[in-house]
């Protein structure tokens, strides 16, 4: 940025419009985040390779695919083994001690109603989180660079990697019990606290022995402060302020202090700073100082947010054609911010059907939610469904197994870049636009459904006033 924005000013960064105000931090004032990261978990995980050593690592053949040991038995569960070795050193009891504490600014009727927020708008957030929040967050090139040096946001692994987020999501919004010491979101919540200082350690340990590997000096601590507070960002305020807005829905004040209440927990519990999110005005000018320092995409950006399109196209249990994808990116992000990003422009066909969704979102999402019981009734099946789909029903695309966030993707001198994968038509031929059961049929059905109800009401209209005029005549 070639200015320090002024109190006042009004901005508009790739498409994002706003005014800076007192609570926004320019980069410069966020650059020390950069160089700062969890220390706690990296000395625990130092500790424990004293205490069980681990394997010697060899590099991947291709880096589409997931290194892993032939024996699984070599597959580190960083979880389970700081569980259990908890009491042999300061570190590791240290940071069990920090995860099994709950911070005194918790309040736990705040938490459950911020998770039952999600399911309320299951369908628009999990819409923004993976078009908004993921794919349009390829667009901080610093971030990327460590995400470029993983492999998994290879075309053919980014599927698998995700389905793993998407469980780790669910079971931080399951229940209360679920995010609680000793739940599914909360077990998640650490381990994916582990996995990151895993990554970190990792590059560095890379970069000692191949320096022009990755600087340091140019992109920050790999997985460092500010990577986390984005990430924390991305699923909290992001879906807050443009995701749901961008697909009809505005939260009433009280879900956004409650949507907000729970993901400070989870960035407790991560690792992560987070008093950014004590009160919505300081939340939201994060979210905006984050455009503003990280959005400054790179070619890496494009390459790895296009892996993104062609890991999920025709894939299920969405089978969304990569017309639809780019649809929706395009909705969502903005046009500047996707021709960035190299995001193919999409037909007014699937405009339409992105319109229609959006349309559905906010009649099924405002009914609902206006009637107590059909909110519960809603909140429920959704919370089912989206479980079987996502989670349980490999046939229906989920992964079938309960994701232990172990360390797969592993860095290497030999791979040291992501490359861009090709589009698979053959599979979308198969089953394409309108083959099982697609999302775009649904959307289809909807803008049809609309198109009828709006001839009828504009024929109604206009009959009641042609009756209307003969009888005054």
């Amino acid at each position: 940025m070639s200015k320090i924005p002024t109190q006042g000013e009004y901005l508009d960064w790739y498409g994002f419009k706003f005014r800076w105000t007192s609570y926004h931090q320019t980069p410069d004032q966020l650059n020390h985040y950069i160089y700062s990261y969890d220390t706690l978990s990296t000395e625990a995980l130092e500790a424990l390779d004293k205490l069980s050593p681990p394997a010697p690592i060899a590099p991947r053949k291709d880096i589409q695919t997931a290194y892993e040991p032939k024996d699984k038995s070599q597959t580190r569960d960083f979880f389970k083994l700081v569980q259990n070795h908890k009491n042999e050193d300061p570190a590791i009891q240290a940071l069990w001690n920090e995860v099994n504490t709950v911070p005194e600014w918790v309040d736990w009727d705040e938490i459950e109603r911020g998770q039952k927020v999600f399911w309320r708008y299951a369908g628009p957030a999990i819409t923004a989180l993976t078009h908004l929040s993921l794919l349009g967050g390829m667009a901080s090139g610093r971030t990327v660079e460590t995400l470029d040096r993983t492999g998994g946001f290879g075309a053919r692994a980014v599927k698998r990697r995700l389905m793993e987020t998407v469980q780790h999501t669910f079971g931080v919004h399951k229940d209360l019990e679920s995010i609680q010491p000793g739940g599914e979101g909360w077990e998640a919540s650490v381990r994916v606290r582990l996995l990151h200082s895993s990554v970190r350690r990792r590059i560095m340990q890379l970069a000692q022995e191949k320096p022009e590997y990755y600087s340091v000096k140019d992109h920050g601590v790999p997985v460092n402060d500010l990577d986390c507070i984005g990430t924390i960002n991305t699923f909290s305020s992001t879906v807050i302020w443009l995701g749901y807005p961008r697909q009809g829905i505005f939260l009433s004040k009280r879900e956004i202090l409650d949507y907000l209440a729970l993901w400070r927990y989870v960035a407790y519990l991560m690792g992560t700073p987070h008093d950014w999110m004590a009160t919505p005005e300081l939340a939201k000018a994060m979210m905006e100082s984050l455009l503003v320092s990280e959005y400054r995409p790179t070619k890496k950006s494009a390459t790895l947010a296009n892996n993104i399109i062609t890991g999920f196209e025709g894939e299920p249990p969405i089978y969304a054609s990569r017309g639809y994808i780019n649809a929706l990116t395009w909705w969502l992000n903005g046009p500047q911010l996707a021709r960035v990003l190299e995001i193919e422009k999409p037909s007014l066909y699937h405009y339409a059907l992105v319109a229609s969704q959006c349309w559905h979102f906010m009649l099924i999402s405002y009914i609902t939610s206006s009637i107590p019981i059909l909110d519960r009734l809603n909140i429920d099946f959704l919370k089912r469904s989206y479980y079987d789909a996502f989670v349980f029903n490999k046939k229906k695309g989920a992964l079938g197994y309960k994701a232990r966030f172990s360390f797969k993707w592993i860095p290497d001198l030999v791979n040291t870049t992501t490359p861009l994968g090709i589009t698979d038509e053959e599979r979308w031929r198969v089953s394409g636009a309108f083959g099982k059961g697609t999302i775009e049929k649904t959307a289809l059905f909807q803008l049809l459904l609309s198109t009828i109800t709006l001839f009828a009401l504009v024929y109604y209209g206009w009959t009641v006033l042609h009756r209307s005029t003969r009888v005054v005549n």
